[in-house]
């Protein structure tokens, strides 16, 4: 998935359970991977699988990109790179999956981060709400905010580490106005295409993001010129 996941479980000392994690992630490299010529996404990208012939998840990852291009007005767009690249959406989608997955075999409690897209379930193990640290912007050893939340997801996008890797749809250059967005919610997926597409927006992602409070969405971002904004909600820790 080009990137590192870290599995923490508070209620468990089950291997196996971290083994059904990462066969999981396993099964969506080998599906979406971009870089695999043989995965489902470059084969559907190149013409070699038909829509019908795909798989189930491939299916609903394609119709969950739609429905958040249009949720977003354009702005959080599987083919902004000119060919199909779901990424956005599925790094976000497969640590929910993986996390229902580990709820269904018993584990209430535990902690899935994947370069920074974490989902985490009831209380971490001290017995207390999970945290989570949302790094500084421009200064790495420092933090942003501290976020703790017992049941829920959380989603950063920003230009501080990968540069300018997000495009403003509307002119085909990389989105300025915003440096870090953090998104939190129920679904790690929405909450990552979320962030994503408010980078995107700039500026204006700041109002945008606001109405999806209604949602069950909390926000909180960084501009290029480093002013700091927050919803209302946004589960700062005390």
């Amino acid at each position: 998935m080009g990137t590192a996941v870290s599995i923490e479980l508070a209620d468990s000392e089950d291997s196996g359970l971290v083994d059904l994690v990462c066969s999981w992630f396993h099964e969506v490299d080998a599906r979406f991977s971009t870089y695999k010529p043989d995965s489902e996404v470059c084969r559907f990208r190149d013409g070699a699988l038909k829509l019908q012939d795909a798989s189930p998840d491939l299916r609903l990852v394609l119709d969950r990109c739609a429905d958040l291009w249009r949720e977003t007005d354009g702005y959080f767009d599987a083919y902004a790179g000119g060919a199909l690249d779901p990424s956005g959406y599925v790094k976000g989608w497969s640590v929910e999956v993986a996390s229902r997955k580990l709820a269904e075999a018993g584990s209430r409690r535990h902690y899935i981060n994947a370069g920074g897209d974490i989902r985490m379930r009831g209380s971490g193990p001290s017995g207390r709400p999970w945290r989570v640290g949302v790094r500084h912007p421009w200064e790495a050893d420092k933090l942003s905010w501290v976020l703790e939340l017992a049941d829920g997801a959380v989603a950063t996008s920003g230009t501080y580490e990968r540069g300018a890797h997000v495009y403003d749809p509307r002119t085909g250059k990389p989105a300025t106005g915003l440096r870090s967005v953090t998104v939190t919610g129920p679904d790690l997926a929405v909450a990552d295409a979320y962030a994503t597409a408010a980078l995107a927006m700039g500026e204006t992602g700041l109002s945008w993001l606001a109405k999806r409070v209604a949602e069950g969405y909390e926000s909180a971002a960084v501009t290029d010129d480093g002013r700091a904004y927050t919803s209302p909600g946004l589960p700062i820790a005390r």
